[in-house]
């Protein structure tokens, strides 16, 4: 993908993922929606920062060096694997591990995690 990125909205919290940039704002309620900016919240980075691995023709994704969270009051909402020309969101409920595994059909470039309290965090793959 040219490039990711991820909105979200000050007033309700609401998400969006842009598929092609242009010069007119996306709103929600009614106010012009922020860009979520990667790795600049401070968050333990050893609990954020997506861990990387390849195995057997699957990627693994492990949120943190350290399991992170997965509380009702604090955990990672999603995990999205971002390719050259797609990406793919894993959506994670607390009580789950802060694992994905996905067969890799196409090489994944950066993977993207979403803590519900310390922002949007990356790492290349």
């Amino acid at each position: 993908m040219k490039e990711f990125k991820v909105l979200r909205c000050k007033g309700c919290g609401k998400m969006v993922i842009t598929l092609a940039d242009s010069a007119c704002p996306t709103k929600c309620c009614g106010e012009p929606m922020e860009e979520l900016k990667a790795n600049t919240t401070d968050g333990a980075a050893e609990k954020h920062v997506p861990a990387v691995t390849r195995e057997n023709g699957k990627l693994i994704v492990n949120v943190g060096s350290v399991d992170h969270p997965m509380l009702d009051a604090h955990y990672i909402q999603w995990v999205a694997l971002v390719t050259d020309n797609s990406f793919r969101v894993v959506n994670l409920e607390p009580g789950q591990k802060p694992h994905v595994e996905v067969a890799e059909d196409e090489k994944v470039n950066e993977v993207y995690e979403y803590c519900n309290l310390h922002g949007l965090w990356k790492t290349e793959a």
